[in-house]
């Protein structure tokens, strides 16, 4: 089912299988008349060379396009990437007492769920519960070493952003350099470590999209919900989202969900320079 869905999707924004694409872009390669530069390989040139014959799009649509579709045609370059994780954060009913260890970046008190996804917007691990004040490192190294543990094949590693470690299993961007997709927008990568941090940040965007997609769906654990449920009996109920997700991503796709948090991502992303320091 996922390869049939990949195959769909692929043929709806180039009009070829994958498997003709990367036929297609070999040939162009051998002819020495394509090459790949610092803002782009091969393969994503002509990729949207074809999204733009497809869809007579303006380069503005094919850039916001494959900001979105951007694993599609670079993923046989990440063969061992398996995904990417994060924190989300989901507003929970604590006593007085307890309100301040679970009110840490938001005003209100949350639970930090951390959770890892695939590329195709399902999530793999979940890991509700932690406090609102619980860093990302904190609760990845509990990940890795708990019983039920996150479990990273030798060879394989997920994508993270800066507020992880970079260890074995896990990739951070280069710190100190742009980051945020919209900010390439406008300015094109000037070296190699940019054009890391595009393609990192192009990829992981994943895990953004997969938890919009699943607070879109339900709204009982949106960041506007107030909740009157307490930690236990939220983590329950994240956990059960996360796995109705995963049922309706194979059975019932919502392309309209996915459409709204594009766009919501889109529009909250930095205007202005935001640098990992």
């Amino acid at each position: 089912m996922t390869q049939i869905s990949t195959n769909e999707k692929c043929r709806h924004i180039l009009r070829m299988g994958p498997d003709a694409f990367v036929r297609l872009c070999e040939l162009l390669r051998a002819t020495d008349r394509l090459k790949d530069n610092r803002n782009s390989v091969v393969e994503e040139q002509v990729a949207k060379f074809l999204y733009a014959l497809a869809h007579n799009a303006k380069n503005r649509t094919i850039s916001f396009v494959f900001r979105r579709y951007g694993e599609t045609i670079s993923r046989h370059f990440h063969e061992n990437c398996v995904g990417a994780i994060d924190g989300t954060h989901v507003r929970v009913s604590v006593s007085r007492e307890e309100a301040p260890r679970y009110s840490g970046r938001k005003e209100y008190p949350t639970q930090n769920v951390m959770a890892t996804c695939g590329f195709d917007i399902r999530f793999n691990y979940v890991l509700p519960g932690w406090e609102g004040t619980t860093s990302d490192s904190k609760i990845i190294k509990n990940a890795l070493k708990r019983e039920d543990k996150l479990v990273i094949s030798n060879g394989n590693y997920y994508l993270v952003d800066a507020g992880y470690m970079l260890r074995s299993g896990l990739i951070t961007p280069y710190t100190g350099l742009l980051y945020h997709l919209k900010e390439y927008s406008t300015d094109a990568p000037e070296n190699y470590q940019e054009l890391f941090n595009l393609r990192h940040a192009s990829l992981r965007n994943v895990i953004e999209r997969t938890f919009g997609a699943l607070k879109k769906r339900f709204p009982i654990i949106s960041t506007g919900t107030e909740s009157h449920f307490p930690v236990w009996t939220l983590t329950k109920i994240v956990l059960a989202c996360c796995i109705l997700h995963n049922y309706l991503v194979g059975v019932d796709p919502d392309e309209q969900i996915l459409r709204e948090v594009d766009q919501e991502l889109w529009n909250s992303e930095p205007q202005t320079e935001d640098i990992y320091s």
